[in-house]
């Protein structure tokens, strides 16, 4: 068994730690192949490999594209893609988004709380500036000004649906799938239970509901999340995320039986980004040895 987490984020996105802190913990988690997939960037990827290479682990390049399908969050994967002139352009056009979709969402949730924050304040909660703007960075800026429950404001304000949601900027999944291929990557859906394809009146409620009513609607609109899988993989998708930390069993065959009848290949994660969150490096427990036989023969891989 090869123990693999091939979704993890440093603080080239929206993660805690930098690149090199989370190879460590890797290691310390008893990880032997993993890769860092910070959203819309790779800027951390130079430093991740030199600590693979310093722990004596496995490492393969990664990135996740923040899609959307409007307000639907279709996470797409890479693995292995270059940083040559496709890159450049694709880099460039998640910049330029992600600063306008930040403008939005602020003048948005200033007009909301009757505040004053400024691009300014947020860019204070970007360390990384070779990498585009995150919503986490105009949360921290909010949380900053206001105090209280991190997470509550995020799903009052910035959540697909919240008033402060901003569509601008981002890219449609085929867009995402198509941009992996070109920068020579494969493309991978993350975790496609967070897939909810909703009519825009029950998005907009979706986030006030009870656990147990966010369920129901899952269940309700399952059939829609399936028939985006199936034009994905209609349109080059390359493999997909079974084992998530937000994928029940049922989830993970489900998914599993998906990925064998479309011919797709199978990985996992566990969506790290800090010791605060739910999710922990490692887990859920991933045998990475039939995906390392693909990941590990890509580009920069270690």
């Amino acid at each position: 068994m090869m123990r693999a987490d091939l979704h993890l984020h440093t603080l080239c996105s929206d993660g805690a730690y930098p690149p090199a802190e989370v190879a460590r913990r890797c290691k310390a988690a008893g990880v032997a192949l993993f890769s860092l997939t910070d959203h819309d960037n790779m800027s951390g990827l130079n430093e991740g490999a030199e600590a693979a290479k310093n722990l004596g682990l496995r490492f393969v390049r990664g990135i996740e594209v923040s899609a959307y399908l409007g307000a639907t969050k279709v996470h797409i994967l890479g693995y292995g893609c270059g940083e040559g002139d496709a890159y450049t352009r694709f880099l460039h056009a998640r910049e330029e988004g992600a600063r306008a979709r930040a403008r939005d969402a602020v003048e948005k949730a200033n007009a909301l709380l009757s505040l004053d924050v400024t691009m300014e304040e947020v860019e204070k909660f970007h360390p990384r500036k070779d990498s585009p703007l995150h919503s986490m960075h105009i949360l921290d800026a909010f949380v900053n000004r206001l105090g209280g429950d991190r997470d509550r404001l995020y799903r009052e304000l910035f959540v697909p649906g919240a008033p402060a949601f901003s569509e601008l900027g981002r890219p449609l999944p085929e867009e995402a799938v198509r941009a992996i291929h070109e920068m020579g990557g494969v493309a991978v859906l993350a975790h496609p239970v967070q897939i909810l394809v909703l009519p825009k009146e029950v998005s907009e409620r979706f986030r006030l509901l009870s656990r147990a009513e966010r369920e129901e609607v899952k269940r309700t609109y399952a059939k829609d999340r399936n028939a985006l899988m199936e034009r994905l993989a209609a349109a080059g998708l390359d493999g997909i995320e079974c084992y998530h930390p937000t994928h029940t069993l049922s989830d993970t065959e489900e998914f599993l039986a998906f990925a064998q009848a479309h011919g797709l290949f199978v990985t996992g994660g566990s969506d790290f980004h800090s010791d605060d969150g739910p999710r922990r490096v490692g887990y859920p427990v991933f045998d990475g040895t039939r995906a390392g036989e693909l990941l590990l023969s890509l580009k920069g891989s270690v």
